[in-house]
């Protein structure tokens, strides 16, 4: 079990190491996760990348190794936040740069990455709207991010048993984007270039607009 990061009095993050379950179905949902996430992020070709919700870090490791496998060379810059970093293991990466931070307030100049990762973040937020509007002020190509897809995941979380007194809703979790919903909200601030749904997520690909 992980334990979960507090942004603003708001739970941030997983209650169980997703990257790691020994359920075979929930590895193969993982599996289409990274998947997704690696399509998009090569499709990008970024030299500069920063994470903003990094949890353990273990998203921010794995497209580390990705983009060496895929472009044949460590990226040029790769940071990751969060406003609980002491979950990230000192020795995960020494190509990772980690600080703490909110998503509210990221320590960067305008257009300092070219791409910004954000992916099961602004679930957890109260304004995911401004949250939203940091991520596009940091980001000088793209933006990639991921919700879960309700209700289909809450509706999957109650067919395993979990949440049922809150039905499914995974504790954390106050925004519910329906891909529509999520859509729309990126729509605010980015123009959208591509779009995967791994289930049950929903995940995309934009250019912040002027």
């Amino acid at each position: 079990m992980t334990t979960p990061s507090v942004d603003a009095g708001n739970v941030v993050g997983n209650h169980y190491d997703k990257y790691r379950s020994g359920n075979p179905i929930a590895r193969r949902l993982m599996d289409g996760f990274m998947r997704a996430a690696t399509e998009l992020y090569t499709q990008a070709a970024p030299r500069t990348i920063l994470e903003v919700g990094c949890g353990e870090g273990e998203l921010a490791l794995r497209l580390i190794v990705h983009h060496r496998e895929a472009f044949g060379g460590s990226p040029q810059r790769f940071e990751a936040t969060d406003v609980d970093i002491s979950r990230v293991p000192a020795d995960l990466d020494p190509e990772l740069v980690v600080k703490e931070a909110s998503i509210y307030e990221l320590p960067y100049d305008d257009d300092a990455f070219d791409l910004v990762v954000c992916c099961e973040v602004l679930e957890h937020l109260g304004e995911p709207a401004q949250g939203l509007a940091e991520l596009a002020r940091v980001a000088r190509r793209n933006v990639l991010l991921s919700t879960p897809w309700e209700p289909v995941w809450r509706a999957m979380n109650m067919a395993r048993g979990k949440y049922l007194r809150d039905l499914g809703n995974t504790p954390g979790h106050i925004q519910h984007f329906s891909r529509r919903a999520l859509i729309a909200l990126a729509e605010t601030r980015l123009e959208l270039v591509d779009r995967r749904t791994p289930l049950p997520w929903t995940m995309l690909l934009g250019r912040p607009k002027p």
